[in-house]
């Protein structure tokens, strides 16, 4: 069978995420595997050029993984004909305007979430991608998460029978950076340079609410800036001006018609102490799941314990062993690769893809009735997002 190159452009590749989910996890991985199997037996290999501001940087990142394209000019990348697709996963804030850019320079876009700070912005950009004709997506990574795939299972089984409630609890403690390293970027920290909690998680909870659990209807939310000062990577201290934690509640209209409670808890001032760094806790009347990263536990309705409260007697159940495990049935690739070679198959063959820019576009609309919710201290309808 015959194998196509696709070449795509790929801005913002030195950052954490850029450089380590989508260009070594992803784009490297599927060149390393011989390209993405189509429906008829060919083959896409990815041609990535790596554009960035620091030529130096740039040209070792290419080096170190077998990319022969690289480069700091934008414009000159943008208005290569052979270049079809372009991915970002720089700042925020630029986003908007690069995939503007992109779309008018006839390219299909891809990019990280969020896909703009403002509902505005990204309705806007919505909009032109939408009249363009040009395929779109935005990455929704923890759809593809193992542990939420095996929740995902259950609930399309009717394990849970009705959905009454989930609980979200994200979170650990990001060092200042004082005593011991940062292992965040110090501009998650800054208001001004895009930073926050709600900006950056809200975008999450709204696709996994939404294809998980239930359409979201609406949210109170009360955000909180714990640590006041942080030190940057050149170690200087800095006012953190960003909210680092949030505690919210949302309405679901789950997927039967009733409604669904969610419990979001998010905070870079925690310490851990549950199965992982992020947990679903799902309960419903015929059984209850909590969900990490990686693996899914089970408690049907009639493997359910019966305990009995007594404050004056030391508890007797060791309630994280009433749990079942949900075993792998499958090997579970990495989920930032799992949606490129989606995406790359939607731009290939037009195979079904429903992860678009407006679907991103969502999750900024929930950001921005967070921080509303906030801000007026109540609560906020989420409204459907016209488009």
């Amino acid at each position: 069978m015959a194998t196509r190159t696709l070449g795509i452009v790929m801005h913002g590749v030195t950052g954490r995420m850029g450089l380590n989910q989508h260009l070594v996890r992803s784009i490297v991985a599927i060149r390393r595997e011989g390209g993405v199997l189509l429906s008829n037996g060919d083959r896409v290999m990815p041609d990535p050029v790596l554009i960035g501001r620091n030529a130096e940087r740039i040209e070792a990142l290419a080096r170190e993984h077998g990319i022969a394209r690289h480069g700091t000019n934008l414009d000159a990348a943008l208005a290569n004909p052979a270049d079809e697709v372009f991915f970002d996963a720089g700042t925020t804030q630029m986003r908007p305007e690069l995939l503007a850019r992109a779309l008018r320079a006839g390219k299909h876009v891809y990019c990280e979430k969020p896909i703009a700070t403002t509902l505005a912005e990204a309705v806007e950009v919505c909009r032109l991608a939408q009249a363009s004709g040009r395929k779109h997506g935005a990455v929704q990574d923890k759809l593809f998460l193992p542990g939420l795939r095996k929740l995902d299972l259950l609930r399309r089984s009717g394990f849970f029978g009705r959905m009454l409630a989930v609980r979200v609890d994200f979170g650990y403690w990001v060092f200042e950076g004082d005593l011991q390293p940062i292992q965040r970027p110090s501009w998650n920290y800054r208001a001004e340079d895009g930073g926050g909690m709600i900006l950056d998680m809200m975008c999450h909870w709204r696709y996994v609410l939404d294809n998980l659990f239930g359409q979201v209807q609406s949210i109170t939310c009360l955000g909180a800036k714990h640590i006041d000062q942080r030190w940057d990577e050149s170690g200087q201290p800095y006012p953190a001006t960003a909210d680092d934690a949030a505690y919210a509640t949302a309405q679901l209209k789950g997927h039967n018609g009733e409604p669904v409670v969610a419990q979001l808890t998010m905070s870079w001032a925690t310490r851990v102490r549950r199965d992982d760094l992020v947990t679903f806790h799902v309960d419903g009347t015929h059984g209850s799941a909590v969900a990490g990263l990686q693996e899914c536990r089970m408690q049907p309705r009639m493997g359910t314990p019966r305990p009995v409260w007594n404050p004056d007697v030391k508890q007797s159940m060791n309630f994280l062993d009433q749990w079942q495990l949900v075993p792998d049935a499958q090997v579970y690739d990495n989920g930032f690769k799992l949606q490129w070679e989606a995406f790359i198959r939607h731009v290939a063959e037009d195979a079904p893809y429903r992860w678009t820019l407006p679907e991103g576009a969502k999750g900024v609309q929930l950001v921005e009735a967070a921080l509303q919710s906030w801000r007026e201290r109540r609560w906020i309808d989420v409204p459907e997002l016209a488009l």
